[in-house]
């Protein structure tokens, strides 16, 4: 069963990455480039619908959603394309791990944001 899940766990890093790529390639509808980020942008977000921290729920919209957006968004994305972009995700997870920095920056960001603005608020609150 472990193997199971292990396998499972492979294969949506790939699809995530086929996505991504999808979502750049140009045989895509605008639609289903907009809806194909915002699956990609969802799952690397630091920031859940539900937080991880509530017992049981916290990773149930993980494990729903994710699934979820990846089949909605498969529906979207032309066959032709989609295996194109399956197959040189699979290429690449092979050869080397993607980075992708500039999307990481800008999460790094929104957190340091949101501490600078929680440290404000607190600071004005008390009057330090």
């Amino acid at each position: 069963m472990f193997e199971q899940w292990k396998t499972k766990a492979r294969q949506l890093k790939t699809q995530t990455y086929a996505l991504y790529l999808a979502y750049r390639h140009p045989g895509v509808p605008w639609y289903a480039k907009v809806f194909s980020a915002c699956v990609v942008a969802y799952l690397f977000s630091p920031i859940d619908l539900i937080p991880d921290f509530i017992p049981i729920l916290g990773y149930l919209d993980d494990l729903i959603l994710v699934p979820l957006g990846i089949m909605v968004a498969l529906k979207m994305i032309p066959e032709d394309v989609w295996q194109e972009c399956k197959e040189e995700a699979l290429n690449t997870m092979r050869q080397n791990r993607p980075a992708n920095w500039a999307a990481a920056g800008v999460i790094i960001a929104i957190w340091l944001l949101l501490f600078a603005l929680v440290l404000w608020l607190v600071l004005i609150h008390w009057n330090l």
